[in-house]
Formats: structure tokens, C-alpha cells, sequence
């Protein structure tokens, strides 16, 4: 249950930026049951997967967005497993595309992402690994309220040309470690995730990627997006290395 696969979902590798292979990655389209609805999301496990990030799209975007899928494909390099999910079905969808209201229900938004992290902690293949949001636009507002709610399962957020302050006074509450990652020509959002920065509680950083704007477009400022997280993900969400056997001190 929860879970549709096509003839495309077969275990694939490839060659990483950097000319290595890749690890194996098993590609499956899912189906998260939420409350009345059931929401369709791409999940990509690899082989080894150490810990799972579940993307929040953000302003008028779906799983579908390549840049989110970029981010995504960095992040299975280094065995991180991503779950891609439609906070919105497709009815609703296009209510938005007339209204745009329902990017904005950063409330509504939390409560499908809480609803698909309950899902993962629940599947089988990702029950044991450690929960990460990755959030973009008016999606990392409803990560960070949705870390909030969850605080025993996510363990870290990370928020691309993300609106936290639409998080308001539940800033305070997130406990997971944050990374806020901001254009640096996108100067109104600078402003937005700097006063929001100063309201977290939780451990965090800050980081302006200097040349690029809103939607990180200029070649190469994705990658370093997509670095940053990756960074951030495997320092909170793999386990850490066991270390030498060490003789006690006499």
C-alpha cells in the first residue's frame, strides 16, 4: 500500500560530477495517504541510504521542479535517500493557479508535510533512517513548522531562497539544526531570513551565496546550493562514524 511502481522504476547508476560511480538508486513513484486525499511523490532510495530528505516546494511548484531535482540527485550521490511530494493534489492545484492562496497556507502545507513524515517513518525502507526537510519559497516556512511539530524525528532543515518568517513565533520552538541558504541579490529575502534567522533557537547558519537571485539561475550557484545541503545533510543525518578502539587512560 502507498506505493505504484511503472516499468521506469528499476534500481540505476551513473557517474557522478566529480567522474565516480554512483551508488545504486532505486526510483519509485508513491502514493501518501493524507487524511481524505492521497498525495503523489517520487522517492529515490539508494542502495546504501543513510538518512532521507523530504522536499517542501515552495511558490507555485510541484516534485516536478527541476531545480528541487538537481538538489535531489546531489544528495543521492552521497546516499541520501529524497522523497520529491506534491504538497498539493492536482484539484487543488488549480485553485492556486487562479487564486495562488494555497502556497501561502504555510499551515496547510505543515500538516501534509507531517503527514508524509509520519508516512516515511512507517515505509519499511526508510522507517530506520534519519528525517531531513529540504524547503524552498513559502515551503521552507511550513519544513520549519513542521520540524517543530516533529521534533524526535527531524533532524536537520535546510531552506532554499526560503520565506522562514512566515514560520513566525513557531521559529522559536525548531529544534532541528537549520541552514538558511539566500541569493545574494535576492535582497528583500536577505532581509526576511536574516530576522528570521535571529528568532531561531536551535543550532544554525546562514549562508549568501554571493552572484545569484531568487530562483539561483547564474551558472553554478544551484551547485552550491545543492553542496551547502548535501553538507548539511550528511553531518546530521548519517550516522556517525564508530571510532578506534581506544584504551582508557590509567
Amino acid at each position: 500500500m502507498g506505493e505504484r511502481r511503472s516499468a521506469g522504476n528499476v534500481p540505476l547508476r551513473g557517474v557522478a560530477m566529480d567522474g565516480t560511480v554512483r551508488a545504486k538508486i532505486e526510483k519509485r513513484l508513491v502514493r501518501v495517504p493524507v487524511g481524505r486525499v492521497a498525495l503523489e511523490g517520487n522517492l529515490n532510495l539508494p542502495e546504501q541510504a543513510s538518512g532521507v530528505v523530504l522536499f517542501a516546494h515552495g511558490s507555485g511548484s510541484s516534485r516536478h521542479s527541476p531545480r528541487n531535482r538537481h538538489v535531489a540527485s546531489i544528495l543521492n550521490e552521497a546516499n541520501l535517500a529524497t522523497l520529491l511530494i506534491d504538497l498539493l493534489t492536482r484539484e487543488e492545484e488549480a485553485v492556486d493557479a487562479r487564486t495562488a492562496h494555497l502556497r501561502f497556507d504555510i499551515g496547510l502545507l505543515a500538516e501534509r508535510l507531517i503527514a508524509a513524515t509520519d508516512w516515511l517513518t512507517q515505509y519499511p525502507d526508510t522507517l530506520h533512517l534519519r528525517v531531513g526537510y529540504f524547503g524552498a519559497s513559502t515551503g521552507a516556512a511550513a519544513a520549519l513548522v513542521a520540524a517543530a511539530a516533529r521534533p524526535d524525528v527531524v533532524d536537520a532543515v535546510v531552506s532554499r531562497g526560503g520565506r522562514p518568517d512566515l514560520a513566525g513565533p513557531v521559529l522559536a520552538r525548531v529544534r532541528a539544526p537549520t541552514l538558511l541558504i539566500v541569493g545574494g541579490l535576492d535582497f528583500e529575502v536577505i532581509e526576511l531570513n536574516r530576522a528570521a534567522f535571529e528568532q531561531l533557537r536551535c543550532e544554525k547558519q546562514l549562508v549568501i551565496v554571493p552572484g545569484a537571485t531568487h530562483l539561483f539561475e547564474e551558472p553554478g550557484t544551484l551547485d552550491e546550493v545543492a553542496r551547502f545541503a548535501r553538507d548539511w545533510f550528511v553531518r546530521y543525518l548519517m550516522p556517525p562514524q564508530p571510532k578506534g578502539d581506544e584504551s582508557p587512560s590509567s
